[in-house]
């Protein structure tokens, strides 16, 4: 698989509010994947969860992640990005307001749960265009 940076024409589409999945392993080895909001800052995907979420306890332990990306336009293109993620508490619920604007144009509405945010130090990726390997 391809490594960073991604080509110009991949963070153009990352950009977008685009439908997402992200996959996580739990502690028996199993994969483990749920649709998830995420914006893309400077060559990395970040992406917040509340609290009490379980894909944040198997993150905790095990850091390996990826995030699969659907281009908004045509789901038959999709990137898929692997790496490691960094946690941080989202105390004033920044990065959450930032993310929820990015696809709702509010502020984040719930405001009585903790929030952590993830930032995704992408190590490879893989980007497929309707039917083959996507190349700008």
């Amino acid at each position: 698989m391809p490594k960073p940076p991604l080509p110009d024409e991949l963070q153009r589409v990352l950009a977008n509010p685009n439908p997402a999945i992200i996959g996580t392993v739990t502690p028996d080895g199993a994969p483990n994947t749920v649709a998830t909001w995420y914006v893309w800052e400077d060559g990395h995907a970040v992406v917040n969860m509340d609290e009490g979420r379980k894909r944040l306890e198997y993150l905790r332990r095990e850091p390996r992640v990826s995030l699969t990306v659907l281009d908004g336009e045509s789901w038959y293109r999709h990137i898929t990005l692997h790496g490691r993620i960094t946690l941080e508490d989202d105390t004033n619920l920044e990065v959450i307001d930032r993310i929820s604007k990015h696809y709702m144009g509010n502020p984040y509405s719930q405001r009585d749960r903790g929030r952590v945010t993830g930032r995704i130090e992408v190590e490879s990726w893989h980007a497929w265009n309707g039917g083959k390997a996507w190349r700008p």
